[in-house]
């Protein structure tokens, strides 16, 4: 590899120096190196030298004659550069393994200057880290190696607004000023759920290496969740970057495979200490991780060990909870490790993760920093992501602030966060003491009952809750006293808390104030109550009483597990909602008819297909129409604030609300039903879905995609007469009338059950059974498991579930992105296809069936399974008013059906197609798909189009079969169902289509007979360009 420097300065026409343009393509392992053309050997001198200390290829030289003269001749001549090769001897050009001419230079001295070096030994040395127009080396003068945090859409409002209007110019002055404050390393981050991350990180890359202030003095580090984003960055960089980062969390194929990849971009790598199991908090598990990691690319993928930067997780302390105090100090005990036992590893973290319990606190959360850093540097670390500029002097930090933190960091006394905050709270951030006394005591109860949620004292809510209540004049309900001063304090405090001027073990500690309060009123409810049904006789003086909230799955939608929780929460956390559940598959004029007859405050719409997006679409279009104006909230696992801002919240003029999950419904609920601040909220809704709408279509206009043509020929190809023929079948279909439940239990799979329950465990205990281990959860989960162990012991013996399912097998040829399915093998290529199954791409499915020129037998499976009785169950517990069973008995009716699924599918591999018949795999290697082939589904990202299932139930006769059926929306009957299709081949694995344009759409309608119309309705949430 040979580059040139055009004139004295010593830069390439790239702009780096010799130095830098080497450490850039180091990562090659070039055999030879160097430097040829437009400076002569005198001129050429220094650059050579500092080649040769910085490389362990060999050096290689051709000078020209010297830059031209004025006359535009060449002043150097062969012998003047043989003169001064002979005069530096090997002080200088003992480093140059091979020299010869540029363009035209006579030949006279070339043996002479070959004997002059080849008494000259070979210069050895290791090379340098990071780059970008200039070298930058980590190493022991470098001291802590800043890398600035701010070019962070997540870390920084004013970077995340800039990009997100485009304004990438202004975004370069804070990088700009990153660097002007000390960073040394910059971080950039374009992960936004409303950016093109690809596109952002390729635009803003290729702007900082156009602006020299920037790009000759520091590195970037690229960082990014989406590794295509990571490539896009490091495509655009000429010198040596980061990647931040690759982890163990997907296995060790995975990480190899990006590894790999990061090396052949010549890019050094951040390691996160993750692996299968979890984010790694205990010192020996940071060890391990870590350690295996380095030993994997350093043995299999020959990474230089110089490039290998570990992120040991730094956590946050001061929680409040005691599992957390030792966060800092595992951190810093593993820094120490890693640096004496993986040689040339660096280390590095991101340090706002330490203080982030003191969001808003900026002094508090600097000194933290500041004392973390001074021991964390003492035993190792090496770098980290930092606010550079805002660092304090450990020396310089208040001496009562800096024991507090030093007791902090090294959990030196149980009282640390206690005392932390009681400091926090008594200063202000010019350091002033505010003088504590109970003067707030003497304002109106009003006053009091919110500074006491605001500041989490508990000592005298009680007392103030019970004077509010007895103020019968002006809260005649204990409901108002709830509505007014308790909800009023609990805003502020929620908006306190997401201003970042409210740390989270006070908002835990307000949150304990509220409990206390409502607490105290709900006897006080519960007689008023009774005594309003004593005196009317009926329920129409309660429904005026207390807010109504409409719930319902929309039609052609069976899935109810979501609305069901929100229902408990709304009667049981709320008291005083009423709660009328609609159920599943509710048309629209149902719920439009429920809500005018019961003067409905509120309407849910649920959903979990994709269909349903159009269904809700439909009710707001219907709302509007017929000047319904009661707030309409959007939830269900398809469900995105970005499409309900985008294509709900235009089809109604009243608020119209995403709410992400069943704990946010209430905040939500309760500032909808406030007079007092409905409207401002409102008005808060309307813009911030303005700025996602505006985003959003922003974003469409800088999107740019391979035509369809363009994406089959960059498809996947498979050497099919070199690889895995799937053995001989004939057609066949199963039939599975009443299944033994008993065989599906082991192969239950329990974290989407708690995740039903929203009970998540923290790393290490995450998992099942580890979650029961969880201080936070474990208990209230080993209830919950125990409660179901016992109902899945009863209706299993009881027979009170039944189990059906079908598999069906069929020849199988691919022709260009579809599936033809065959009567008989006999019949391919001789008969028209009894079935076709289509495809979309970017990848696609037909990829892993063998195409119809190929002479390659191939075959497709499909299956479908169900878990019955679970809909009677819970009419029998809805008689009872037995919630809690209720959620309990359609949480396992699904897992059950999962079970049955990847019992089957295992099943299918070992007996019914045999292709795998020596598969041993426990449950874990399940879990972990470690098994040849996958069992995708219709309506999932493989394939979003929920109209293939037509195809599966008339060619396996399902509905007939097994009674399992399909609404109108395509949802599957009954809800705990699942279907999909086999592949055999090993090289198949799970894709996601992505978005798609007009011509595949126009594409794919040609093929299945349908409009385009049709198309785009069914595959509406993937289409990457607006039908309206």
């Amino acid at each position: 590899v040979s580059g040139t420097i055009v004139d004295k300065s010593g830069r390439t026409l790239s702009g780096q120096t010799g130095e830098a343009f080497v450490i850039s393509v180091s990562h090659s392992k070039p055999l030879c190196i160097g430097l040829n053309c437009a400076l002569g050997a005198v001129e050429m001198r220094p650059f050579i030298e500092t080649i040769g200390k910085c490389t362990t290829a060999y050096v290689i030289c051709y000078p020209n004659a010297g830059l031209p003269n004025t006359f535009g001749g060449y002043d150097e001549t062969p012998e003047v550069t043989a003169k001064h090769i002979q005069m530096e001897g090997r002080k200088v050009w003992g480093y140059v393994f091979m020299l010869g001419k540029c363009l035209n230079r006579s030949s006279v001295n070339a043996v002479q200057l070959m004997l002059i070096l080849a008494s000259q030994k070979e210069h050895l040395k290791s090379f340098p880290l990071e780059v970008g127009l200039e070298p930058f080396r980590i190493g022991p003068y470098t001291n802590f190696v800043n890398i600035g945090e701010r070019c962070n859409v997540a870390g920084s409002r004013k970077f995340a607004k800039l990009i997100m209007a485009g304004n990438y110019e202004e975004a370069l002055s804070v990088a700009k000023l990153q660097v002007e404050m000390g960073a040394q390393i910059l971080d950039i981050n374009m992960d936004d759920g409303m950016l093109d991350g690809l596109t952002a990180m390729t635009r803003f890359c290729n702007l900082i290496s156009s602006v020299p202030v920037i790009a000759k003095v520091v590195p970037l580090c690229i960082d990014s969740s989406n590794f295509s984003v990571i490539e896009a960055g490091l495509k655009c960089c000429q010198g040596k970057c980061i990647v931040n980062s690759i982890s163990l969390k997907e296995g060790e194929e995975d990480f190899l495979e990006k590894a790999r990849k990061i090396k052949l971009y010549g890019a050094a790598v951040v390691v996160m200490a993750f692996d299968e199991v979890g984010q790694a908090t205990e010192t020996e598990t940071k060890i391990a991780v870590c350690s295996r990691a380095y030993h994997l690319l350093v043995e299999k993928v020959h990474f230089n060990p110089n490039d290998i930067i570990f992120d040991p997780n730094i956590l946050t302390i001061g929680t409040g909870m005691e599992e957390h105090n030792l966060y800092a100090i595992n951190f810093i005990n593993a820094t120490k490790t890693i640096k004496e036992t993986l040689p040339g590893a660096r280390v590095s973290g991101g340090l706002s993760n330490l203080s982030f319990s003191f969001r808003g606190m900026d002094a508090i959360r600097e000194a933290m920093h500041g004392v973390f850093l001074y021991h964390a540097i003492k035993y190792g670390m090496d770098m980290g992501i930092v606010n550079a500029g805002n660092l304090p002097v450990y020396d310089d930090i208040h001496k009562e602030l800096l024991q507090l933190c030093e007791n902090l960091i090294w959990n030196k006394d149980p009282d640390a966060t206690e005392k932390l905050l009681h400091y926090a709270q008594n200063h202000a951030q010019g350091g002033k003491k505010v003088v504590q006394t109970d003067e707030w005591r003497k304002g109106s109860v009003e006053e009091r009952l919110e500074y006491a949620l605001i500041k989490g004292i508990e000592k005298y809510v009680t007392a103030d809750t019970e004077e509010a209540r007895l103020n019968q004049e002006k809260y005649p309900r204990p409901l108002n006293v709830i509505e007014g001063p308790l909800m009023n304090g609990m805003k502020i405090v929620g908006d306190l808390f997401g201003a970042g001027k409210m740390f989270l073990p006070q908002v835990i500690k307000s949150a304990r104030v509220m409990k206390k309060a409502v607490g105290h009123l709900i006897p006080y409810m519960e007689r008023e109550r009774e005594e309003r049904r004593a005196k009317h006789g009926s329920t129409e003086e309660e429904a005026r009483y207390s807010p109504l909230c409409l719930l319902a799955t929309v039609k052609g939608d069976v899935h109810d597990i979501g609305k069901n929780i929100v229902g408990v929460i709304l009667c049981h956390l709320l008291s005083f909602h009423r709660v009328i559940d609609l159920g599943v598959m509710t048309p629209c004029d149902k719920i439009l008819r429920a809500a005018v007859e019961n003067k409905a405050d509120i309407i849910g719409l649920s959903g979990l297909i994709t269909p349903s997006l159009d269904e809700m679409i439909f009710v707001a279009k219907e709302m509007e129409r017929l000047a319904i104006k009661i707030p309409l909230l959007i939830g269900g696992a398809t469900t995105s604030k970005t499409h309900t801002a985008v294509k709900i919240a235009p089809r109604y003029s009243a608020p119209v609300v995403h709410v992400l999950d069943a704990s946010k419904s209430v905040v939500v609920c309760s500032q909808l039903l406030d007079n007092s601040i409905k409207d401002d909220f409102f008005e808060e809704i309307l813009e911030e879905y303005e700025e996602i709408r505006q985003e959003h279509y922003e974003s469409l206009k800088e999107r740019r995609y391979l035509s369809l043509q363009q994406a089959r020929r960059k498809g996947f190809h498979n050497n099919w007469l070199s690889g895995h023929i799937p053995g001989q079948l004939y057609v066949v279909v199963c039939v599975f009338e009443d299944y033994d439940l008993k065989r599906l239990v082991e192969y239950i799979d329990w974290k989407p059950f708690f995740d039903v329950w929203q009970l998540r465990g923290k790393y290490p205990n995450r998992s099942f059974p580890k979650i029961f281990s969880d201080k936070t959860v474990g208990e209230e989960a080993k209830k919950v498991y125990n409660d179901a162990q016992d109902l899945l012991k009863t209706l299993i013996n009881e027979k009170k579930l039944q189990a059906r399912g079908v598999v069906g097998f069929w020849p199988a040829r691919s022709v260009q992105d579809d599936i033809h399915l065959y009567a008989g093998e006999e019949a391919v290529g001789s008969s028209e296809p009894i079935a076709k199954l289509y495809g979309l791409r970017q990848q696609v499915q037909c990829q892993h069936i063998s195409p119809l020129d190929s002479g390659i037998c191939d075959y497709l499976g499909l299956f479908a399974v169900a878990c019955f009785g679970v809909d009677d169950l819970c009419n029998e517990f809805r008689k009872q008013d037995d919630e809690y069973n209720i959620i309990m008995v359609k949480a396992l009716g699904d897992r059950l059906a999962e079970a049955f699924a990847e019992e089957l599918h295992e099943r299918v591999r070992r007996e019914f197609w045999a292709y795998s018949s020596s598969e041993q795999l426990d449950l874990s290697g399940l879990r972990k798909i470690k098994y040849e082939g996958i069992r995708p589904a219709p309506g999932y990202p493989s394939q979003p189009d929920h109209t293939e299932k037509l195809t599966m139930w008339k060619l396996a006769n399902i509905e007939e079969t097994t009674g399992i059926g399909l609404t109108e929306s395509l949802a599957m009957i009954p809800a705990s169902a699942v279907s999909g299709l086999y592949f055999s081949s090993p090289n198949s694995k799970y894709f996601a289509v992505g978005k798609i344009c007009k011509d595949q759409v126009e594409d794919y309608a040609l093929r299945k007979n349908l409009s385009v119309a049709e198309v785009e309705k069914w595959l509406e949430p993937i289409l990457g360009y607006d039908t309206e």
